[in-house]
């Protein structure tokens, strides 16, 4: 098999957040967030019933997780600032929180690491929540207030910084899906949340440029966006029903952030579409002007799996939301049962071609890109050492797809795995393991590498996929 080369300056590194990794979650100065409400409420949602308390042991361990990291050729991480940790209840800084990531971020510049940081997780502190979400105005303000604190805290410490992980994820998961707490299935409400979010994200980046035009933020800092994109696909020979589908999925999954962060904008034929339907976004005098502030010097692409959508067969679903397409499953698709998602690593190269074509001038790189197996355990040999060639296979395939993009003029600078160390992941908790280290929850949360890490070592040290 012919070995694939990514460039010398291309960067490999590990994806991870606050509230999956850092535990520690009545300590330095923290307030609860959704998480952790979810969690003292119904214990039982989560996965063997651990809920957001622990993370993987993060707090306690970071030193030996930054030296793993760099043992296995990585040179950057992403986590993110927990807006409970940071901030107090009064929208003031919390000392303890800011000296906490102080010595978090000073650790791993001594580990040789540069650290991207992500400003929100889905992590919203809960009494922000009960004032209203993102439906509020107040609490838009309020993480204006939270990003621009950030910023002129660690503005001097961080080159590299994101507003949101996956905007869309919370309006699907907490307001259409009803799968996240507070369990609600109202699309109309999921796309006032998005559209809020939008907002935020753009109050954020004009933070960003103030604070670094008046040197708060160092010179060479870079704004951005993280967002799972999925290209869109439909069956062979599409009705022009399967066609508006396709639209319509990729126009507010993937092009609603997509204009967002290069034209300040969001697609028309997406808001008119919405409004024939009867869901009118809340805006107010001065929302453009707004809007326009959102554009950003890089983007982060989230993939995991691809969409494939096809004409609905009813209009509505059983809850009076309106539907615009339903799922099509492809005959030749190979799945991972764990997740239920679709392995299609081409999906990345097609990403690449549209960044390339519709949004030519946007550098990217891949934020998150992994694959969680359930029951690896079942997987360790006599040595207890985990055998996961499956893994060296999913991030080998699209590591290669990744350079034939990069030989085709895709602006891709990076990768970043979603997670290098095993971490808790929402209410599947510990269910599905990404991780190229597995956390051994029986043993205190030890590391222990798995096959696949001298495979990683490999890639990121010669940049060659074999």
């Amino acid at each position: 098999m012919q070995t694939s080369k990514l460039p010398k300056d291309f960067f490999f590194g590990a994806a991870m957040s606050g509230p999956q990794t850092e535990g520690a979650w009545r300590r330095f100065g923290k307030i609860d967030s959704l998480w952790d409400t979810w969690s003292n409420e119904k214990i039982e949602d989560f996965f063997n019933r651990v809920g957001s308390y622990a993370g993987n042991d993060f707090t306690n361990r970071h030193n030996e997780d930054f030296a793993l990291l760099k043992s296995l050729g990585l040179t950057t991480w992403r986590t993110s600032i927990q807006w409970s940790r940071l901030m107090d209840e009064d929208g003031l800084l919390n000392p303890e929180g800011a000296k906490y990531y102080h010595d978090l971020f000073a650790d791993a510049h001594e580990a040789g690491l540069e650290t991207f940081v992500n400003l929100y997780h889905f992590d919203m502190p809960t009494y922000l929540f009960r004032r209203g979400g993102w439906e509020s105005r107040e609490v838009i303000e309020a993480y204006a207030n939270f990003a621009r604190t950030a910023f002129g805290e660690f503005g001097q410490e961080i080159k590299y910084w994101f507003t949101f992980n996956e905007p869309v994820v919370e309006p699907q998961n907490r307001y259409t899906n009803g799968g996240w707490y507070p369990f609600h299935r109202d699309f109309a409400q999921a796309c006032r949340i998005q559209y809020g979010i939008s907002l935020a994200h753009s109050l954020g980046v004009e933070a960003f440029r103030e604070l670094k035009a008046d040197g708060t933020i160092r010179s060479d800092a870079k704004i951005g966006l993280i967002n799972c994109f999925t290209p869109p696909y439909t069956k062979e020979n599409p009705s022009e029903a399967d066609l508006e589908a396709v639209r319509m999925t990729d126009g507010v999954d993937n092009r609603w952030w997509l204009d967002l962060v290069t034209k300040g904008s969001l697609p028309q034929d997406v808001i008119d579409t919405l409004s024939a339907r009867g869901i009118d976004l809340p805006v107010r005098p001065g929302d453009e002007q707004i809007l326009a502030q959102g554009v950003v010097d890089w983007l982060g692409f989230n993939y995991y799996h691809p969409a494939r959508v096809q004409a609905p067969e009813k209009s509505e679903d059983e809850f009076g939301n309106p539907v615009f397409a339903q799922e099509y499953v492809w005959p030749d698709a190979v799945m991972n049962e764990s997740r239920g998602w679709e392995i299609y690593p081409k999906g990345i190269y097609d990403f690449a071609m549209t960044m390339k074509h519709d949004y030519p001038d946007l550098e990217w790189y891949v934020s998150e890109n992994g694959i969680g197996i359930e029951g690896e355990d079942a997987s360790k040999d006599e040595n207890g050492t985990i055998q996961d060639d499956y893994r060296i296979d999913f991030v080998g395939q699209h590591l290669k797809w990744i350079a034939k993009a990069i030989e085709d003029g895709a602006k891709c600078r990076g990768y970043h795995y979603w997670a290098v160390i095993d971490n808790w992941s929402w209410n599947n908790a510990f269910k599905n393991r990404y991780g190229f280290v597995e956390v051994d929850l029986m043993d205190g949360y030890s590391r222990h590498l798995k096959k696949s890490a001298e495979w990683l070592r490999q890639v990121a040290t010669t940049h060659e996929v074999a």
